[in-house]
């Protein structure tokens, strides 16, 4: 896709090597464009194979019954989709995102440790086949939900659980890694006159979820050396019985796993921010009140870890702190959203692929931010907790904000990617499949929910039958749609017609750099009224 003598790296490596042909020169590249590439079409892959799995989910629960799969694989199912799509589809779709476009970006040739991030790369395939590897070994693969809660993932878990251990350290390890890379690139590569408040708002993103990511996975990886220290060395971390506690487990994967969430959602509202103001033909609104709302929210986030435990026991204090906490995460959330909404307005909107994906992302990702403050209020919870309202309301906040934003990314992205424009009219096709299938799917889920359908159950009562009739047919609407995004892609890449050198300039006639006159305020008098 890109020569590996684009950067100063990649120089280094031909003067010692000679240059890399074929298949070496991607296991060998230093070049941030092409590690870009290739931790992209890992987590397109690994998105299949996660969407693969929610595909056996929704077949299996289209009507009540046994149909397809016996509930112990169900289980395996529910389990591996979590894992490969947090860890193998939307991280490293977003990590491939900034190594792209982040040296570009602040002017950098290249990222600052390029060897380390060819490595922080090549770790991931292994990890993946680890995990995936864990299906085929005897007793199953996990089968304890993608959040493994403990004694579940220790004293009743099967023997493949010690593997995926050492897959979720590897995971872990390149994340780490990847994180260091975009912090040390961000801060001591920036063109001169460069400052930190005129970088666009995705390295803005990305710098702070970097921050995150090196806080929040050494906890994770402790959490599974004490996983492994319970099933193997007698320890009793977890184990009520040994003096330890399994809702220490709990409080220990929260801390990581709240902030995580965060990490699948920042990047995105650095994506959406880049991309409105760019269709809307306008500057963004707010800039520095985004920056200072996206560290608000990051900081929020680790303390707010327990509001996923509320039924646990913790003191009333407790439940009320933490979801006073919660509910403040709105302010800055809302700040944002106010903000993309103001940047739209008035604004000489066109709507290209990248723009619909974008505007879809700020609605759906609204209506999952409003389900998320009805779960945070702690009585109410009690109803909610289990239940697949909490699936609605985290596919909500997924789908449309990190799955679209990447969506939005790749199309808005793509020209400068490859030099060739993707089919237009695909494109769409491909939005509104996609935009139909995702609320088809999940939009039931919180009647269902709220009527009392408990979640990570391969068979349910009669009367939940129609809404899940209705949420398998969107299932695999929206999963069949992602095919015709690959064909996109590989046409582009292949047979796409050239694109300008400003592909997005003259879209609609428009050009951004002569802006419309200001129109009048429609609480002024205009100057011809007397």
């Amino acid at each position: 896709m890109t020569s590996v003598t684009d950067t100063a790296s990649s120089l280094d490596q031909e003067h010692h090597h000679g240059p890399a042909k074929g298949l070496m020169r991607w296991v060998l590249t230093t070049n941030h464009k092409d590690i870009g590439s290739m931790y992209l079409w890992f987590s397109f892959v690994m998105f299949l194979t996660g969407g693969a799995m929610a595909m056996i989910i929704r077949a299996e629960l289209f009507q009540p019954g046994l149909q397809i799969v016996e509930p112990a694989f169900f289980n395996q199912m529910t389990t591996m989709h979590g894992l490969i799509m947090v860890f193998g589809a939307v991280m490293p779709a977003f990590v491939g995102l900034a190594n792209w476009m982040i040296p570009m970006m602040i002017g950098a040739p290249d990222m600052a440790m390029p060897r380390m991030n060819n490595w922080s790369f090549w770790i991931l395939p292994f990890a993946a086949v680890m995990l995936v590897s864990t299906l085929f070994m005897e007793g199953g693969g996990p089968n304890f939900g993608w959040t493994f809660y403990a004694p579940l993932s220790t004293d009743y878990s099967p023997p493949s659980t010690t593997f995926f251990i050492f897959a979720i350290h590897m995971l872990g390890v390149s994340s780490i890694m990847g994180a260091i890379n975009i912090i040390a690139t961000i801060l001591n590569l920036r063109a001169p006159g460069m400052t930190m408040m005129k970088m666009p708002l995705f390295v803005w993103t990305w710098l702070i979820t970097a921050y995150l990511l090196i806080a929040v996975m050494p906890v994770l990886a402790g959490a599974v050396t004490m996983m492994l220290m319970d099933i193997h060395f007698g320890t009793s971390f977890f184990n009520a019985g040994g003096g330890g506690d399994p809702v220490l487990f709990q409080h220990i994967f929260w801390f990581f796993g709240h902030p995580e969430v965060y990490i699948m959602i920042l990047p995105s509202f650095g994506i959406v921010s880049a991309i409105i103001p760019a269709f809307a033909r306008k500057h963004l609104f707010g800039y520095t009140s985004m920056v200072y709302a996206t560290a608000s929210i990051a900081f929020l986030s680790f303390i707010v870890w327990a509001h996923h435990m509320f039924t646990v026991g913790i003191p009333l204090i407790g439940e009320l702190f933490f979801m006073y906490a919660t509910m403040l995460i709105a302010v800055p959330t809302g700040v944002k959203v106010f903000n993309w909404v103001t940047t739209m307005f008035r604004g000489s909107m066109t709507f290209e692929t990248p723009m619909l994906f974008s505007t879809a992302f700020v609605v759906l990702f609204t209506i999952g931010g409003f389900s998320g403050l009805m779960l945070s209020i702690a009585p109410a919870d009690f109803q909610y907790h289990d239940t697949y309202f909490v699936v609605a309301h985290f596919h909500y906040v997924l789908v449309p904000g990190a799955i679209f934003a990447i969506f939005a990314a790749c199309y808005y992205w793509l020209p400068k990617w490859t030099g060739h424009m993707y089919d237009e009219p695909l494109a769409k096709v491909h939005f509104w499949m996609s935009f139909i299938g995702m609320n088809l799917t999940f939009f039931p889920m919180h009647f269902v929910g709220l009527a009392g359908m408990p979640r990570r159950i391969p068979d349910y009562a009669l009367q939940f039958a129609n809404f899940n009739e209705i949420s398998s047919v969107g299932g695999f609407m929206f999963g069949t749609t992602q095919l015709l995004f690959l064909f996109i892609v590989i046409k582009c890449i292949r047979s796409g017609a050239k694109a300008e050198a400003k592909p997005w300039e003259g879209a609609e006639g428009l050009e951004w750099s002569v802006p419309s006159p200001a129109p009048y305020h429609t609480f002024t008098t205009p100057p011809d009224v007397k």
